[in-house]
C-alpha cells in the first residue's frame, strides 16, 4: 500500500499545476538537504507548492523522529497511557476527564464486561454478549478501535439494530484482535451541517514551556467524506486548520498527498464553507486541556475531540500527532518559537 501511495504521489507532483519551477525545486531541495542534513522526500508531499515560501519550517522525517522518540521531550512512565486507548479510558474514567463511555473491551476471545470476564468462541455467543450489553445500558451503537492503532485503521462500529449482521461481518476481524468499545458518540448538531457519517474530531497540539506553562501552538478539524465512520486524513479524509486565537477554521481543507493532495474550500458532500466556522464549546475545549495536562505532563501531545451538544469529550491523545498534518494546516510549526524550543530541546545531547 506504501509503495503503491508512493507512485501516486510521484503522478500528483508531475501534474499539479501549483508547484514551483524546477530550478526553484532544485535549489530548494538543495539547500534542505544541507540544511537538514537528509534527502528531503517528505519536500514532494507539499512543499513544493508555489505558495510556500518558508520551506525551512516544515518539519523534515529526521526531525520528526528525533521529536517523536526523545526521551527530554517524553515521560516514558507516562507514555502506555498517552499511546494505548484502553489504559487511556481507564485513565480519564479514573481522574474525571471527560472521554467517550468505556463500555468493554476484548482480547481475542475473552471478551470483558461489567466487572466479568467470559470466554466466547463462536457467533452465536458474541452475538448473545452484545445484546446483552444494548439491553443493559440502552446505547444505540458501540464504536470498536484498536488500542494502539492510529490513522483510524481498524475501526468499525456495532449497532443494536443491525447486531445479527454486523457480528456476521466483523467476527473474525473482531476475535482475532484487541479491541476497545465505547459508546458511540452524538456529534454535535453544527459538526452534523458539515458532516454526518464519521465523527469528526478536532486535534490540537499541547505543548508544556520551559516556565511549565501549556500553550496551545496548533490545530486542525478532521473531516470525513462519504460513508466512512472515520475522519482522519490518512484513511481518505481531510483536514481544515484551527485558528488558534478564536476557534474558528480556516479558509481551506487539504486532503494528503496519497488521495490526491486537494484543496478545497467546502465539504464535498454537504458543500458547507469552512471560513470562519466557530467550533462550539472552543473554550471549555481549551480549559478541558489545560486540565488533562497537568494530569498528563509531557511536553507536547496531540489531543483528539469529540464534540456534542453536552460539551467537549477526550477521544484519545498521541505523542506523536502526526506534526506533518500541522505543517500543513499552519503553513510550517517550525515558525513558532515553542515548536523551535521542542526541536532545540530534541537535538541537545
Amino acid at each position: 500500500m506504501s509503495r503503491f501511495n508512493d507512485v501516486k504521489r510521484i503522478k500528483i507532483f508531475f501534474k499539479d499545476p501549483n508547484k514551483k519551477s524546477i530550478f526553484k525545486i532544485i535549489k530548494e531541495v538543495f539547500i534542505l538537504t544541507i540544511t537538514k542534513k537528509e534527502i528531503p522526500f517528505y519536500y514532494f508531499k507539499y512543499a513544493y507548492r508555489k505558495n510556500i515560501t518558508n520551506y525551512l519550517d516544515y518539519h523534515s522525517t529526521k526531525e520528526l523522529t528525533l521529536m517523536g522518540n526523545s526521551h527530554k521531550l517524553h515521560n516514558k512512565d507516562l507514555n502506555p497511557i498517552i499511546e494505548n486507548k484502553l489504559f487511556f479510558s481507564f485513565f480519564c474514567e479514573q481522574n474525571n476527564l471527560k472521554t467517550p463511555k468505556l463500555i468493554s473491551y476484548n482480547f481475542k476471545t475473552s471478551f470483558f464486561y461489567n466487572n466479568k470476564t467470559v470466554q466466547l468462541k463462536n457467533k452465536d455467543a458474541v452475538t448473545a454478549f452484545f445484546k446483552t450489553i444494548f439491553k443493559d445500558t440502552n446505547v444505540e451503537a458501540l464504536f470498536f478501535r484498536p488500542p494502539s492503532e492510529q490513522g483510524g485503521k481498524g475501526c468499525f462500529k456495532i449497532s443494536k439494530a443491525s447486531v445479527n449482521k454486523d457480528i456476521d461481518k466483523t467476527f473474525e476481524f473482531l476475535t482475532q484482535g484487541t479491541f476497545v468499545h465505547t459508546e458511540i458518540i452524538k456529534q454535535h448538531d453544527a459538526i452534523n451541517n458539515i458532516h454526518n457519517k464519521a465523527v469528526n474530531t478536532l486535534r490540537i497540539i499541547s505543548i508544556l514551556t520551559e516556565d511549565n506553562e501549556v500553550e496551545f501552538i496548533g490545530g486542525f478539524y478532521r473531516f470525513g467524506v462519504g460513508k466512512s465512520v472515520v475522519d482522519n486524513a490518512s484513511s481518505g479524509g481531510f483536514i481544515v486548520g484551527v485558528n488558534m486565537a478564536d476557534g474558528t477554521l480556516k479558509k481551506t481543507g487539504h486532503y494528503l498527498s496519497g488521495y490526491g493532495g486537494a484543496e478545497i474550500y467546502e465539504h464535498p458532500d454537504s458543500g458547507f464553507k469552512f471560513e470562519g466556522f466557530k467550533i462550539p464549546f472552543y473554550e471549555d475545549i481549551c480549559n478541558n486541556l489545560r486540565e488533562a495536562v497537568t494530569f498528563l505532563p509531557d511536553r507536547y501531545i496531540g489531543w483528539d475531540i469529540a464534540i456534542t451538544n453536552n460539551g467537549p469529550l477526550i477521544v484519545e491523545c498521541n505523542s506523536k500527532p502526526h506534526l506533518p498534518l500541522s505543517d500543513i494546516a499552519h503553513g510550517g510549526m517550525l515558525n513558532n518559537k515553542h515548536m523551535k524550543t521542542l526541536l532545540n530541546i530534541a537535538k541537545s545531547k
